[in-house]
Order: structure tokens, then C-alpha cells, then sequence
């Protein structure tokens, strides 16, 4: 299977989404043709812009299985190092440094169910970031997989890339209305309250592009003035001054009307 199908419907004329991959091989270890199929996955998201594989020279199985991916274009870091995370840590510093950096991705594909990842899924929310992960079946932390933005299993990804009409290319030209927009805030903290979680910034923001088809974070919105939010901070701040919401800390709540009668 090729990707050609996917990408013929994209639109030349839109700035992409960009998109990033990273596979912790010694907790998910990728065989050929899901190596392919992931890669199609991914250019359905957008612009493919890196597609790293960490693995263990010093495990013969690790070492072994990696040759294979080099053949489809995955760039492989070799992390020969007694220290179990020491891969899975060689992981997380190169995607924070690419995070920061002038080709940070707007949605970072992570393929692990390993639960030391859960740190910087949170931190890869706070900026804005989409996170999906892919993991194999029986090998996944549950708090990993309430996390992710979206989640699937790796046997699934032949399914989930010929079910095309999954794969609409989102663009930065998405746009959503301000008023839309505090209306798929306010859904998404009552969800969240009606589940007993914590309404913070990044579980609210993951619930809005989960629910709202034309929520694709906070540059999305468009203000009546034409203006887009710097962060989704920034449109919280809106939303408080206007009244839509109340804000402690980094957790959300809505307006009691009784107080908005008095």
C-alpha cells in the first residue's frame, strides 16, 4: 500500500499540519509493514517532518529488527547503555529539543505504552501540542492511554489507513469562532467534572479537539477582530474576562448562576 491515496486529496494551498514520529522499539517493536503503514498514517496528519526509532545495540533482538526500518527512511539512534530508560530518556530530550526548536511539530505520534512517557505527553499538551499513541496490545500503562490526544493499537494500523475517510488532512487554516469555541470549552469542563477528574488546561484542551471537529487548539479560534490566541492560556483569560468561566489556578470551572443573578 502506498500513501498516494491519502495524499492526492490534500490541499497544496494550505499550510500542514507538522507532524513527528517517535518509537520506543524496545517497548514496541515495529515489524516492516507496520513500520509502512505508520508512516502513511502520519503523512494523513500532515507534513512528515522526522521519523526517529530508539533502540539498544546492546539487546541482539533490538539491534536486529532496527535494520529493516532503516530501509523505509526511519532514522535509528542507537542507545548502548546498560540503564533500562536510557533509550526511552535519549527519547524524551530529543523531542523536547525538537519541541523548542524551529521545526517543532504541531502533532508529535508516539509509539510506546510505556508509562515513564506520561511526563512529557503533559508537557507536549501544556504547549499545544496533539499527541497520539500507538501501542501493542497488553503493553500499555492505562494513565498513558487516558492521556493521548488519540490512542490505538499497532495491529489496528492497517485498518485505521485503509478506513480513508478517517484521515481528512487537518490544516492551520482550521478555523472555529469565538463564541463556538467557548461553547465547546464549557461542554468539555462539564464532561470533564461529570468524570470526577481534575478540569486542567491540557485534559480540557484534548476533550475540545476530541469533540469540536474544527477545534484544532487554541490558534484555531478566531476572535471577532480577525485577532488568533497565543496560547490556550490566553483564551482562558478571554473566557474568564468575559464571564463564560471561572479559573483557579490551572484548573477550570463554570459560572454558578445563582451568582450570576445576584
Amino acid at each position: 500500500m502506498t500513501d498516494i491515496c491519502i495524499a492526492s486529496n490534500k490541499q497544496t494551498s494550505q499550510k500542514q499540519l507538522k507532524v513527528f514520529i517517535y518509537c520506543d522499539y524496545q517497548n514496541a517493536k515495529l515489524n516492516l509493514e507496520q513500520a509502512k503503514l505508520l508512516l502513511v498514517f502520519a503523512k494523513s496528519k500532515g507534513r512528515l517532518i522526522g521519523k526517529n526509532i530508539y533502540y539498544n545495540s546492546q539487546c541482539k533482538n533490538q539491534a536486529a529488527g532496527k535494520n529493516n526500518l532503516d530501509s523505509v527512511g526511519y532514522t535509528c539512534f542507537d542507545v548502548p547503555c546498560p540503564l533500562k530508560n536510557s533509550a526511552d530518556n535519549q527519547l524524551i530530550a530529543d523531542c523536547l529539543e525538537d519541541i523548542h526548536s524551529n521545526i517543532s511539530p504541531d502533532i508529535v505520534i508516539l509509539i510506546s505504552g510505556d508509562g515513564d512517557f506520561v511526563k512529557l505527553v503533559h508537557n507536549l499538551q501544556k504547549l499545544g501540542k496533539q499527541v497520539i499513541i500507538f501501542a501493542q496490545v497488553g503493553n500499555v500503562k492505562q494513565k498513558l492511554k487516558e492521556l493521548a490526544d488519540k490512542f490505538y493499537f499497532i495491529d489496528k494500523l492497517s485498518e485505521l489507513v485503509e478506513n480513508n475517510t478517517q484521515f481528512k488532512t487537518t490544516s492551520l487554516d482550521a478555523k472555529i469562532n469565538y463564541n463556538e469555541a467557548i461553547e465547546c470549552l464549557t461542554k468539555a469542563i462539564t464532561t470533564t467534572l461529570s468524570q470526577g477528574k481534575r478540569t486542567e488546561f491540557c485534559y480540557i484542551d484534548k476533550l475540545m479537539r476530541q469533540h469540536c471537529v474544527n477545534y484544532q487548539g487554541f490558534s484555531s479560534i478566531h476572535t471577532p477582530d480577525g485577532k488568533k490566541f497565543k496560547s490556550f492560556g490566553q483564551f482562558v483569560d478571554a473566557a474568564v474576562r468575559d464571564a463564560k468561566v471561572q479559573r483557579q489556578g490551572q484548573e477550570l470551572f463554570l459560572i454558578e448562576l445563582d451568582k450570576l443573578a445576584a
